[in-house]
C-alpha cells in the first residue's frame, strides 16, 4: 500500500499517476531496496513479461516474483491493485549489489555503475531499448508516464535530473512518457554523493547540539552557584 501511494504522490506533483515506476533506496555499500509498481500491461510491453493482462484473470504472485528474482535479488513482497480497468503489481525487492540488478530479466534494459569518483560516490544508470511488445488495446491514452526515483543516502553533490528536481533533499526523479520508453528513447540517470550518510551528519549535529546544551546548563548552574556564594560572602 505504501509503495502504491508513493507511486501516485512522489513525482513532481501531487497524485501524479504512473503506468510504471521504480523507487530505489540506495545505501553507500551498494545494497538497495527497490520498489517497482506497474500495470501488468506495462510489464509485458516494456519488459516482455509473459503475464495475462486481462484484468479478470487470476493474479499470479509466484509468476511475477519469478520474473524479478535473480542471484542477489530477493523478492520480499508482491501485491496488486486496480486502476482504470488495469491490474497493477507492486513488488518490493532487496538487492545485494545494485550493480548486478540488470542480471534480472526485469531490469536487463539497464546498465548500472556505482563506484568512487575522487572523494564522491557516483551512481549512473543508462536505460536502453524496451521490449516494445504488443499488448493490444488496454486503455492507454498516450499520456501515461513512467518514472524512476532515487533515494540517496548522503548529500548530493551533482545530478542530471534537472535544477528543480531535488525532492525532500535527497530524492531525485526522472520521467518519460510511456510512448518514449516503449520506443527506447535513451534515459541517462546520474548522481554523485558525499561519502558520509545523512544519518551520520544528523547524529553528529544532534550530539553537537546536546553538548552545547549541557555546556550552557553547566554555565548557568555555575553562575547561579557563584551568585549565591557572593551573597553569602556579602
Amino acid at each position: 500500500m505504501v509503495a502504491a501511494l508513493a507511486a501516485a504522490g512522489c513525482g513532481r506533483g501531487l497524485l501524479r499517476q504512473f503506468e510504471y515506476d521504480e523507487d530505489v533506496y540506495l545505501a553507500l555499500d551498494g545494497t538497495a531496496t527497490v520498489y517497482v509498481n506497474g500495470s501488468l500491461s506495462a510489464f509485458v510491453a516494456l519488459r516482455g513479461a509473459d503475464f495475462d493482462v486481462n484484468p479478470a484473470a487470476r493474479f499470479d504472485k509466484d509468476r511475477i516474483a519469478a520474473f524479478f528474482e535473480s542471484p542477489g535479488v530477493r523478492v520480499v513482497r508482491v501485491t496488486s491493485s486496480r486502476r482504470q480497468g488495469r491490474r497493477f503489481a507492486h513488488v518490493r525487492l532487496e538487492v545485494a549489489d545494485i550493480r548486478k540488478l540488470p542480471q534480472a530479466r526485469a531490469f536487463s534494459w539497464a546498465t548500472i555503475r556505482f563506484d568512487r569518483m575522487d572523494t564522491l560516490y557516483r551512481f549512473r544508470e543508462d536505460l536502453g531499448a524496451s521490449a516494445n511488445k504488443t499488448v493490444g488495446n488496454v486503455g492507454w491514452k498516450g499520456t501515461e508516464l513512467v518514472g524512476f526515483r532515487m533515494h540517496l543516502p548522503s548529500k548530493i553533490a551533482y545530478h542530471n535530473a534537472g535544477a528543480d528536481n531535488l525532492l525532500r533533499g535527497n530524492i531525485l526523479a526522472w520521467e518519460q512518457t510511456l510512448s518514449e520508453r516503449l520506443a527506447g528513447q535513451p534515459l541517462e540517470m546520474e548522481a554523485r554523493m558525499e561519502p558520509t550518510t545523512i544519518l551520520y551528519h544528523t547524529l553528529w549535529l544532534f550530539l553537537g547540539s546536546m553538548s552545547a546544551a549541557f555546556v550552557a546548563l553547566a554555565l548557568i548552574v555555575w553562575f547561579v552557584a557563584k551568585k549565591g556564594k557572593d551573597r553569602l560572602a556579602g
